[in-house]
């Protein structure tokens, strides 16, 4: 069985990912920026590469793999110029090697307002906008593509539930890392998921069920 590299697998999402693939028995290759972070993820039961998103992406990352996972992100608490180099051009560069090494499936982990980021949230404007043409780019490619697009992250406990409509109210436009988590396994595991994009939060409906109905919905 191939593996899957998830580039970003030293943040909270991806760490995350990371235990629910050991869990699974999917194997999983980590891409992380130090051999310290390394170590942490192999004691989670994957196999890791140093590498640096900002830097030349190396062909050995994906060599191996038929699957990617892009959780990368610059942080909160770095400015507009990290934005780019990270959650726009890294994710470029992670697109271009996908489809290099014919790639199979390609899961990109957004934003809720990327598809809009004109009327997205005025604060983060220059993250949306980084986060729009990343998926961009991802969809032209030609590579086949998971697009999830999560509300607002908390760090609360994972419930199982999910919705792929956008509640009516800002408030309830949140979900937790742990069910992007689970999300983004879902996808990995399930034909349904490829080629489509979805906006994520927390619901009402069995992340088994609730990309199903996103796709029947879709169909009319």
């Amino acid at each position: 069985m191939n593996k899957t590299l998830v580039i970003g697998a030293n943040g909270q999402i991806g760490k995350q990912l990371i235990g629910q693939m050991a869990l699974a028995k999917m194997p999983v290759k980590a891409m992380v920026r130090s051999a310290e972070q390394a170590n942490d993820l192999e004691k989670l039961g994957a196999e890791t590469i140093v590498a640096d998103l900002e830097a030349a992406l190396p062909d050995e990352a994906f060599s191996d793999c038929d699957k990617v996972v892009f959780t990368a992100g610059s942080g909160g608490k770095t400015g507009a110029d990290k934005t780019i180099l990270v959650d726009l051009w890294g994710a470029v560069k992670a697109v271009d090697m996908a489809k290099k090494h014919n790639i199979k499936q390609f899961v990109m982990v957004s934003a809720r307002d990327a598809g809009d980021p004109e009327n997205g949230t005025p604060a983060i404007k220059h993250y949306n906008i980084c986060k729009h043409f990343a998926d961009k780019h991802l969809l032209e490619s030609g590579v086949p593509f998971t697009i999830l697009r999560p509300g607002l992250l908390t760090n609360e406990a994972a419930t199982g539930l999910i919705t792929t409509r956008r509640p009516e109210t800002k408030e309830a436009m949140s979900i937790t890392r742990a069910d992007v988590a689970a999300c983004i396994l879902q996808s990995l595991d399930h034909s349904e998921t490829v080629n489509q994009v979805d906006e994520i939060y927390n619901g009402d409906t069995p992340i088994s069920d609730a990309f199903i109905k996103a796709v029947t919905n879709r169909l009319g």
